[in-house]
C-alpha cells in the first residue's frame, strides 16, 4: 500500500489569529510580540514579511524595516485553544496524527479511500470553515517530501507530490529546501558543484561518505526522496530550555555563572515533570550586544554544573569581550531526527 502522508501548517498561526480577532489589522503588517524595545517578534504576518520581517528578529529591526508594523502581544492561551480545534478536525479524518507544534502536524491518511489531495483540500476547508483560519498543505508518501510540498504554495494553497512524480520532483528540488541544511551545508555542498537534489545524485555513496562522513550518507538517502520514517503519535520533545534576557547587557561571566545556576535548576524541575526522554546533550546559548549568537553543546546525560559551566567559558569567549543580552541553559533529548544538522 502506498503511503499517503498529509503536512498540514497554518499560515501565519499567531499573527493570523490576532488579524482575525481585530479587523482592523487586515491588510496591515502585523508581528505578534515583541512588547519592548529589546525584545523579539514571534512572528510576523505576510505584510510585514515584505519588508524583511520574521519571527526572532528584534523589535528595533523590525522597525527600522517597516516602521509601520502593528505589535501585539503573545496570547498563548488563545493560540492553544484554536490550536484544539484544528487537531480535533484532523481527528474526524485519522488517528494517525503527529502535532510538531501548535501550528502544524502530520497526518497518514493512507487507510482512507479517498484520494490525498480531495482529504487536504476538504481538511483546509473544514479548518477555514471552523476557525476563520487559513492552512497549507503537501501530500506524499513520505513525510519529508510531505514538509517540503506544503510550502509549495503558501498561503492557502496544497501541492500533491506522487510516488510517480518523486524522482522528478527531487532532481530539480535545491538542497536548501531539505529540511536541516542551513546556511553552512549549503556553503558545503556549493563548494562540491551542488545546488540542486540532482547535482548531489550524481555523487556515488562512497564519495558522498569520503566527502562529507555519515551526515552526507542521509543526505545520499534524502535527495533521492527516500524517508521511510513513521507518523508518530506519541510526541516528543526535541529540547527543553530557559532562557534570561537582561534590561542592560552584561560585561560580567562571573555574574552570568550565578543567572547560568539558577537557569540550570529550572531546565532540571522542567525536565523531571515534563520528559521522561533520555538526554543526549547539554546547550549553552549566549546572545551578544550585537544580536549575533553563539551556542555550546556537549554529549552526556548528567546535567553537571561543571559542564554547563565549562560551556558558559567557551561561548563567552567567542564573543571576543562583546557584552550579553541573552542567556540560555537547556538539553536536547535522544530522539528520532528530523534535520540533519549537516555542517
Amino acid at each position: 500500500m502506498v503511503r499517503k502522508i498529509i503536512h498540514i501548517d497554518m499560515d501565519c498561526f499567531y499573527a493570523a489569529i490576532e488579524v482575525r480577532d481585530d479587523p482592523s489589522l487586515d491588510g496591515k503588517p502585523v508581528g505578534v510580540g515583541g512588547s519592548t524595545g529589546r525584545g523579539v517578534l514571534t512572528t510576523a504576518n505576510y505584510e510585514a514579511r515584505k519588508f524583511g520581517c520574521h519571527s526572532a528578529m528584534p523589535v528595533f529591526m523590525a522597525r527600522q524595516l517597516c516602521p509601520e508594523i502593528i505589535l501585539t502581544p503573545v496570547r498563548f492561551d488563545v493560540y492553544r485553544e484554536e490550536s484544539s480545534k484544528i487537531r480535533a478536525i484532523f481527528g474526524r479524518y485519522t488517528d494517525i496524527i503527529q502535532p510538531l507544534s501548535l501550528d502544524e502536524a502530520y497526518l497518514d491518511v493512507s487507510h482512507r479511500a479517498e484520494s490525498g489531495a480531495s482529504l487536504a483540500k476538504e481538511i483546509r476547508c473544514a479548518i477555514y470553515l471552523e476557525t476563520g483560519l487559513t492552512a497549507s498543505a503537501g501530500i506524499a508518501p513520505n513525510k519529508m517530501i510531505a514538509k517540503v510540498a506544503s510550502d509549495w504554495n503558501k498561503p492557502d494553497g496544497q501541492l500533491e507530490v506522487t510516488l510517480e512524480d518523486v524522482d522528478g520532483f527531487m532532481r530539480g528540488l535545491r538542497v536548501a529546501k531539505l529540511q536541516g541544511v542551513g546556511k553552512k551545508g549549503q556553503e558545503t555542498l556549493a563548494r562540491l558543484g551542488v545546488e540542486t537534489c540532482g547535482d548531489f545524485q550524481r555523487f556515488s555513496k562512497v564519495e558522498v561518505a569520503e566527502k562529507l562522513g555519515r551526515w552526507g550518507l542521509e543526505l545520499y538517502d534524502r535527495c533521492r526522496g527516500r524517508d521511510d520514517r513513521e507518523v508518530s503519535v506519541s510526541r516528543t520533545r526535541k529540547s527543553l530550555s530557559k532562557e534570561r534576557t537582561f534590561r542592560e547587557n552584561i560585561d560580567d561571566v562571573s555574574w552570568l555563572m550565578n543567572v547560568l545556576r539558577k537557569l540550570k535548576s529550572e531546565v532540571e524541575e522542567a525536565v523531571r515533570r515534563k520528559s521522561s526522554q533520555e538526554i543526549k546533550s547539554r546547550v549553552v546559548k549566549l546572545k551578544f550586544e550585537d544580536f549575533t549568537q553563539t551556542t555550546a553543546e556537549k554529549a552526556g546525560r548528567r546535567m553537571d554544573e561543571s559542564v554547563y559551566r565549562e560551556l558558559l567559558s567557551l561561548a563567552w569567549s567567542r564573543g571576543e569581550g562583546k557584552s550579553v543580552r541573552l542567556l540560555g541553559v537547556g538539553v536536547k533529548f535522544e530522539e528520532e531526527e528530523d534535520q540533519l544538522d549537516l555542517l
